[in-house]
């Protein structure tokens, strides 16, 4: 924490735990020491400070400013924190404009659940490696861990504790917090009885193109309402919103999003999958596989401090990909498979895109127990390598 002075943190944060002083302003005695006068109170701890909750209290926002312009050339003294980005992401816009960094703490990704260092396949892909490269990547994780991870999701809390009844609790615990707290109070008009029930609707869409007119007729609300809870679902990292690739001009393509439930244990909590074997017979299994894979990929790029744009992409006729990304790498097609072999015949639509946007090579994710090589421009890896 070296290149700003405020770090804004979207989420939980253990990091944290270096300052001097920390407060959260849920609580009464801390609020008050901090709202009699702002002012001061920044003058007073100047350094390694953490303020907890701090879209409860609007004014520390100018107060910040005013106490970062007075010492510029100091870095990491304050970070802010709060559960929910909408309310705390305006008020940085508003006052805080280039003088803070924005972190999102997202769920551990599998890597970090088994305190595994980063793999070299996220290394890779940001130098704009060759398909050779790839070819030496290693499994470094066993069918067993996967499958443990992709059940329960990342929640640290839960997985720390590892106890099935302390893990259905604490998610029904924080689904009811996030939406009779957190939801109600930076969306004070919402209904929440019909948000709730959007909720539950969001574990059977998730992995799906989204109708907004479908979802809106299912809930009995107009598309301007079910678009702006879709807003809200991305923007409070439940749900993650994924545009479609559109710069294809040769062909129909189908311009609707896709999205997910970001951590697969709230999604299967909401689908009622307690095992492995519910998990597996379940009509969602593919898209939850898709979506664990998806959200680890997309972490462990942001840890890089990759900076990239992700799509899905789809024709009119029926041709699908995955996941595209793109940045300083050049544009990457991955298709996620959870069986161990991929069927060439499967491989068309992700050759076609190669094909037609000049990619240097495409990314089968899949279970196999080593990376293959397709043909000559699709390599196959094994979720165990990443």
């Amino acid at each position: 924490m070296l290149r700003f002075s405020v770090y804004a943190s979207v989420g939980k944060p253990p990091c944290c735990s270096f300052c001097q002083k920390i407060l959260d302003l849920e609580k009464n005695s801390d609020y008050d020491l901090v709202t009699s006068d702002p002012d001061l109170f920044l003058r007073l701890n100047p350094n390694k400070v953490a303020l907890d909750e701090s879209q409860l209290l609007p004014p520390l926002f100018s107060a910040l400013r005013v106490a970062i312009d007075s010492n510029r050339h100091v870095s990491g003294r304050y970070i802010i924190t709060g559960p929910s980005s909408p309310e705390l992401i305006k008020s940085i816009s508003e006052s805080l404009a280039g003088r803070v960094a924005i972190i999102e703490v997202a769920p551990l990704s599998i890597g970090e659940a088994y305190e595994q260092p980063s793999n070299d396949f996220y290394r890779l892909i940001s130098e704009r490696c060759s398909l050779n490269e790839l070819l030496s990547l290693k499994v470094d994780k066993s069918l067993d861990e996967i499958s443990y991870y992709w059940l329960h999701g990342g929640y640290p809390e839960p997985w720390v504790k590892n106890n099935p009844r302390f893990r259905k609790l604490w998610l029904q615990n924080y689904l009811h917090t996030y939406i009779e707290r957190d939801i109600i109070r930076l969306f004070p008009g919402l209904n929440r009885e019909k948000y709730r029930l959007f909720i539950q609707i969001l574990g059977h869409l998730s992995g799906n193109i989204i109708n907004y007119s479908d979802v809106a007729r299912t809930l009995g609300i107009s598309q301007p309402t079910v678009r702006e809870y879709f807003q809200i679902a991305h923007g409070t990292f439940i749900w993650r919103h994924i545009p479609a690739y559109e710069k294809n001009v040769t062909k129909r393509i189908i311009k609707h999003p896709k999205g997910y439930i970001r951590d697969t244990g709230l999604l299967h909590f909401i689908l009622h999958l307690n095992d492995l074997d519910m998990l597996l017979s379940h009509p969602q299994m593919g898209h939850s596989w898709e979506s664990m894979v998806i959200e680890n990929l997309l972490r462990e790029l942001n840890c890089l401090g990759v900076h990239y744009d992700y799509y899905h992409y789809r024709t009119g006729g029926g041709a699908e990909i995955d996941l595209i990304l793109e940045g300083e790498f050049g544009l990457l097609p991955i298709e996620i498979k959870y069986n161990q072999r991929t069927n060439q015949r499967n491989l068309r639509a992700l050759r076609d895109f190669i094909e037609e946007h000049n990619c240097p090579y495409g990314i089968v994710i899949n279970n196999d127990e080593q990376v293959r090589q397709y043909d000559e421009k699709i390599i196959g890896i094994p979720f165990a390598c990443l």
